[in-house]
């Protein structure tokens, strides 16, 4: 009889522990939420550009904008393509060709430049231009102008970016400085080259 009394408090027991049970929430486990991979294609780096420039080529000693002898302007048109590998440094190459003679004589320069750059906004940076490029002038009506000279190149500039992947730009660019020559508009003398460059550019 004890038996059959104990066997039948055990089983109440248990019956009240699963009863109690019931209300006992079960455990959730935590979600994880996995962050979206983004999967579209980035900017590639590379860049192409096209510029028109004013270009003084004259002797040593006379500025930019001087009206003395010994200098000449012409109008240049500057094709540029380059590659940023971050927004901090570029590497880019130019070409220059006149298209507008001033009075004696046409010109054409290139370059290939290591570009730091520096983003002092989202859309606006500051840049320099430090390299190694060519410099050939030839006379024209008649004259004897005739210069051609590699040497180091330097230049600064700034771009903004108008709209997505397309920015304008304006620099300067010194292209040769004391180069030796006979023959230019007064012979022997020392000449300097330099230009003032504004354009745009599309990043791909």
């Amino acid at each position: 009889m004890k038996n059959i009394t104990l066997s039948v408090l055990v089983m109440m027991a248990i019956g009240n522990i699963s009863y109690a049970g019931g209300d006992i929430a079960p455990v959730v486990e935590p979600e994880v939420t996995v962050p979206a991979i983004n999967e579209s294609v980035s900017e590639s780096g590379f860049y192409v550009g096209l510029g028109v420039s004013a270009v003084s080529t004259r002797e040593s000693g006379l500025d930019f904008f001087s009206e003395k002898e010994g200098q000449d302007r012409t109008g240049d048109i500057t094709l540029l393509g380059g590659y940023d590998f971050n927004q901090y440094i570029a590497v880019e190459g130019r070409y220059m060709v006149s298209v507008a003679e001033e009075d004696i004589l046409e010109r054409s320069s290139w370059g290939i430049y290591v570009k730091p750059q520096y983003p002092i906004y989202e859309d606006f940076k500051v840049y320099a231009l430090l390299g190694y490029g060519g410099f050939d002038a030839d006379g024209i009506d008649g004259s004897t102008v005739n210069v051609d000279e590699t040497s180091f190149q330097w230049g600064i500039g700034a771009s903004y970016e108008v709209m997505n992947n397309i920015s304008i730009f304006v620099d300067y660019l010194n292209i040769a400085n004391d180069v030796e020559t006979t023959t230019f508009i007064t012979s022997p003398s020392d000449v300097d080259s330099d230009a003032i460059t504004v354009g745009m550019t599309y990043k791909f």
